[in-house]
């Protein structure tokens, strides 16, 4: 196999390999290479990495070529050598009066409910090939950085029950309740009488399976059912990695309808993933909207903080989760790998590679700040006591 070393193309902490379909093997930058990337030949290499986001995507998808080693240094690098170009502008342009943006003025319970099955329907199995045994999907709490990832979003459940102050006999409700992780662990070592809902068909099969198996039915119940036709009143609410689903221009109406459901001195803690203020819709937004999140939109912590106040909720603490969201990311990817095999079995290539894709884009994206990840722990009046 030949070799050719271009260490002066890249700085060191950029090395990485290139293999050609023909044999031949080019070193840039440092070693140990951080990834590989393998392409049919040096024009496909220059395409690959001018192009935008989107079709670069879209490539690695279809399989034109493939990457080994570190996938979030290998999106860095990407992310160096794209430029603003008429393709980049037009693609924003797309995202920006694409048919799906009309979502974040209006949305329709059938509509909502799609968009959620498109990303969580996929399969069960699939999700616990890479999350961990709760199937938490939001970020861990990596206090300790020799923590396993089942430490941390272990961890990461006790915070939110922490914060919550959550006591023996109150109603507490999960709005997103995923797989039902937050729930079963409130009402086991909270003994809180905990519910749940999610729009996805086989997150709550599979939670309420779960609590079923536990047998925790008398202290927790998963609902299928969109979070704007729930009634009654709750102690303390939680919802952690959902209103990213609500649209930015929604979110008025969303704190409106937690602080209906929340009595006199609740606490409500409310996490998911924001923007900075400078940061737009780009290319990479239309893959999101296209391939993984349809309806998804982000929004500003100033935006949240300002819906939040104006539903009538006292802000009492933002806490930042984005470098621990970053490492979430990366364990996840590494599950993935671990676990291709299965993975391909159970969802196909194609799927397979745009997960690996989003989330190793996701570590990044933390990493530089491009996207942040904040809980918001919130009260109705009063402070709980």
């Amino acid at each position: 196999m030949d070799t050719v070393s271009l260490d002066h193309e890249q700085p060191a902490s950029a090395g990485y390999a290139v293999e050609y379909g023909s044999g031949k093997t080019e070193l840039r930058g440092a070693w140990p290479p951080a990834f590989t990337l393998a392409v049919a030949d040096e024009r496909s290499l220059e395409r690959i990495l001018k192009e935008d986001a989107y079709s670069a995507a879209l490539g690695f998808i279809r399989g034109d070529y493939s990457i080994s080693g570190d996938l979030v240094a290998a999106m860095r690098l990407k992310q160096r050598y794209s430029g603003r170009t008429f393709l980049h502008a037009l693609w924003t342009l797309a995202v920006k009066f694409a048919p799906g943006r009309l979502e974040t003025w209006f949305q329709s319970r059938s509509r909502a409910a799609r968009n959620i099955r498109f990303h969580y329907d996929i399969s069960n199995d699939f999700y616990g090939a890479f999350l961990d045994s709760r199937r938490v999907y939001s970020a861990g709490c990596f206090d300790n950085p020799s923590w396993s990832l089942e430490q941390a979003q272990e961890a990461r459940l006790e915070g939110i029950c922490r914060d919550l102050d959550l006591r023996p006999g109150e109603r507490f409700l999960d709005v997103g309740c995923g797989w039902g992780g937050l729930l079963m662990h409130a009402a086991e070592r909270h003994g809180v009488c905990a519910t749940g809902c999610t729009l996805s068909h086989r997150q709550w099969e599979f939670a309420d399976s779960a609590i079923g198996a536990r047998r925790l039915r008398s202290h927790a119940a998963a609902w299928e059912v969109d979070y704007r036709d729930i009634s009654g009143e709750f102690d303390k609410i939680s919802s952690i990695g959902m209103f990213e689903h609500v649209g930015r221009r929604r979110l008025g109406n969303y704190f409106r309808k937690i602080h209906s459901l929340l009595k006199p001195g609740g606490r409500f803690l409310n996490s998911g993933i924001t923007r900075p203020q400078p940061v737009h819709d780009d290319p990479q937004t239309w893959f999101l909207l296209k391939r993984v999140f349809p309806g998804g939109e982000l929004a500003h912590l100033s935006d949240v903080v300002r819906e939040a106040e104006g539903a009538g909720f006292g802000v009492v603490e933002i806490r930042s989760h984005r470098l621990d969201y970053a490492r979430t990311c990366r364990e996840w990817v590494e599950r993935l790998r671990q676990n291709g095999d299965v993975c391909r079995n159970l969802v196909g290539d194609e799927t397979y590679r745009t997960w690996l894709l989003y989330l190793s884009a996701s570590a990044l994206s933390f990493e530089t700040g491009q996207t942040g990840v904040f809980s918001l722990l919130m009260t109705k009046g009063a402070t709980a006591g």
